[in-house]
């Protein structure tokens, strides 16, 4: 079993980098900053948006970025409400970005 990197050292690394790329992004809601959630939200400005959430990969036995919820904004911040209903120590970052970039196909953030 390999160690995880605590939630809240994760988003800030994670905020820092979008930061570089000149990607805006804040942070929605703050979790446990040790074993949190983390739900990234990109709203691409024209009133869509799509949330993605870690999830077990079974089949490459790794954590990927999968789709919690997508289409309308409205629709997926409802999502995203319910799931903040469910899970206390959720973090929520999120991203507005027209060509909707998020980061998380990129090295260190695609899977782990």
């Amino acid at each position: 079993m390999s160690a995880r990197l605590a939630s809240g050292l994760w988003v800030a690394a994670y905020m820092a980098r979008l930061q570089a790329a000149a990607i805006p992004a804040y942070l929605a809601r703050r979790g446990d900053a040790t074993a949190g959630a983390v739900v990234v939200k990109l709203a691409t400005l024209d009133g869509q948006a799509r949330a993605f959430v870690r999830r077990w990969d079974f089949a490459s036995d790794t954590r990927r970025w999968a789709v919690l919820a997508e289409g309308d904004e409205a629709a997926v911040d409802a999502a995203l409400a319910r799931e903040g209903g469910r899970d206390p120590d959720l973090w929520v970052v999120e991203i507005e970005d027209r060509a909707g970039r998020t980061l998380l196909d990129q090295d260190g953030l695609a899977e782990g």
